[in-house]
């Protein structure tokens, strides 16, 4: 099933439109604003410790409530998407100078109402106006598609994956036309980041990319759109895949170089990861029909944790080689291959050509039938 990455799935799907009456305000808070103020309340709790997770430096700031009245305060280079935290609970929204105020109801950190800077308002209009529609029904099918997995109703859930594809048609096409209309806006490069940096047609990401005007392409998501084109180049179909060498479990380094003679799957996934364990028994099933004839599968996990990792293994029975650096999103095999979500597959052929990449459930079966008749 073609899921959007972890921690961005409940990203606003986008539509044609503004913030209309806006841009002159937000022109002068840009030029007063060289810093940032967040005051804010939580309703229902008086004391405890609030965070702001900064999800592209790493950094996490902290703030005590004091009556369930908090503030945070410093200087932001550009607009941020980081995360607030309260008692485990979190929700999105983007950090840049000027006065933001958060009013959290205890328990409902979802409903938290964000507003006062130029790119947190725009993305709130999108979320709330604009984008509801689809981000419901991708909640329902959500839902089903556990119910259906947990009943292990095979039907139910190709129609499922179905829906979700006509899904992701739909929200990649909102996106589209709405960077059309705002081909400078931050948010415009925010939502192609967000929405087609997962199992790609790289000239589909070209060609959203090349709508973004210099503004948007220079902001930290436009690098990252272009960081991500180019590192696709590298392992776009037809090319050979980057080789590399990780450690197995036992501390025995082992190179994707050292599978040529066979066709393999370079297959990314992690036990946290719940797309990748419910992908799992499409990957078994394929390698017990094909391994005899000449195919075999390289596993590479992003776990940091090698408890994890080996109870997952032992779990959904990945009977083949498995590699991780322990790392999580920060091994190096991750910036190689320009991964940005998982489950991520490529396939190879017997000189480590790359013949397919980001195979799902039974197509994974179909090309290796085509390739191993």
């Amino acid at each position: 099933m073609n899921k959007i990455p972890a921690g961005l799935i409940g990203v606003a799907l986008l539509f044609m439109g503004a913030c209309h009456g806006h841009d002159d305000v937000v022109a002068h808070q840009e030029k007063k604003d060289s810093s940032y103020a967040i005051i804010g309340k939580v309703t229902g709790q008086d004391s405890g410790m609030i965070y702001i997770i900064h999800r592209q430096t790493g950094k996490t700031d902290s703030a005590a409530l004091d009556h369930g009245f908090f503030k945070f305060s410093g200087k932001a280079d550009t607009a941020e998407f980081c995360r607030i935290s309260l008692d485990d609970h979190q929700k999105s929204f983007f950090l840049e100078n000027g006065k933001i105020s958060i009013l959290i109801t205890k328990d409902s950190m979802k409903q938290a109402q964000i507003t006062g800077t130029r790119t947190q308002d725009e993305f709130n209009y999108f979320q709330i106006q604009l984008s509801k529609p689809l981000t419901d029904k991708m909640a329902e099918l959500e839902k089903s598609y556990d119910a259906a997995n947990k009943e292990k109703n095979q039907k139910a859930i190709d129609s499922l994956d179905k829906a979700f594809d006509g899904l992701d048609v739909e929200q990649k096409q909102l996106v589209i036309e709405y960077a059309k209309s705002h081909p400078a806006s931050l948010l415009s490069a925010f939502e192609i980041y967000s929405n087609f940096l997962y199992n790609f047609r790289l000239s589909q990401l070209d060609s959203a990319y090349q709508l973004l005007d210099p503004v948007a392409r220079a902001t930290y998501f436009g690098k990252q759109v272009q960081n991500t084109i180019e590192k696709t180049k590298l392992t776009s179909v037809g090319s050979p895949a980057p080789d590399f060498s990780n450690h197995d479990a036992n501390g025995k380094a082992v190179s994707l170089s050292s599978f040529k003679g066979n066709y393999v799957l370079l297959d990314f996934w992690a036990s946290w990861c719940g797309p990748c364990r419910r992908e799992n028994p499409a990957v078994v099933k394929a390698y017990q029909q094909f391994h005899n004839k000449g195919f075999n599968i390289f596993g590479v996990s992003l776990d940091d944790t090698k408890a994890d990792w080996l109870a997952a293994i032992q779990k959904d029975k990945l009977n083949w080689t498995q590699v991780s650096e322990l790392k999580g999103w920060d091994a190096d095999v991750v910036s190689l291959y320009g991964i940005k979500a998982i489950p991520m597959n490529f396939l190879l052929d017997k000189n480590g050509i790359i013949v397919a990449r980001g195979l799902r459930g039974d197509e994974l079966n179909a090309e290796l039938e085509k390739l191993l008749h």
